[in-house]
């Protein structure tokens, strides 16, 4: 069941009545998508917040529109880069039955055999590209590493392996997690060593190679 966040028109379209409506806890949105025209709303700042962390970033949320509901997703939003606050969001009205794109995060879930071994584990993707009608899509997708040795790795083609309810775009060859063995590790966080600095004599300058 979708949750319900409920919106007003916005009819002022003037960059001070954007200032007025965030500066009251509200934030300037758009609703558009399906057979619906593009419409200005506005939202109370708390209520979004509360709305996103429950349902997620892809959740679907039933918007109330001065009575009228329409499922929609969460399309994009603006952010302040300071303070945090959203600036803007735009929601798209979706229909349920049809499959859409989503963006979807990687969790790891279980502790690896290979870092037990002393092995490090190196996340290389930390989100997947899906197709999925709405209600299919999941706040995150769980990999379970808890077989994983040091030198293997998992890809995509390991997820697929699974059952489920949504299509992973992405390439069946690319590798999510590995396992370094505890040398390479230190090698990659060290870099390139530094060549060895040419000794000193006693009065600390270097010392200047032999003509031979």
């Amino acid at each position: 069941m979708s949750v319900i966040l409920k919106a007003n028109l916005r009819n002022d379209r003037q960059k001070s009545s954007l200032h007025k409506l965030r500066n009251t806890g509200n934030i300037p949105a758009v609703v558009y998508g399906g057979k619906m025209e593009s419409k200005p709303v506005y939202i109370d700042s708390g209520e979004f917040i509360k709305t996103i962390r429950e349902v997620g970033r892809n959740g679907i949320i039933s918007l109330d529109l001065e009575g009228d509901q329409t499922d929609v997703m969460l399309s994009d939003y603006q952010q302040d880069s300071i303070k945090g606050d959203i600036l803007h969001a735009d929601f798209l009205a979706v229909n349920m039955n049809e499959e859409r794109n989503a963006t979807v995060r990687l969790t790891l879930v279980g502790e690896a055999a290979g870092v037990k071994d002393g092995g490090v584990m190196q996340q290389a993707v930390h989100e997947l590209s899906i197709s999925a009608t709405p209600v299919n899509i999941p706040q995150a997708i769980e990999l379970d590493v808890s077989n994983l040795q040091v030198n293997e790795n998992l890809t995509v083609a390991d997820l697929k392996s699974t059952r489920m309810n949504y299509t992973i775009n992405d390439e069946d060859s690319l590798v999510l997690v590995t396992i370094l063995p505890p040398k390479q590790e230190e090698e990659i966080n060290s870099g390139e060593q530094q060549e060895e600095a040419p000794p000193e004599n006693e009065e600390g300058r270097e010392t200047e190679p032999s003509e031979s």
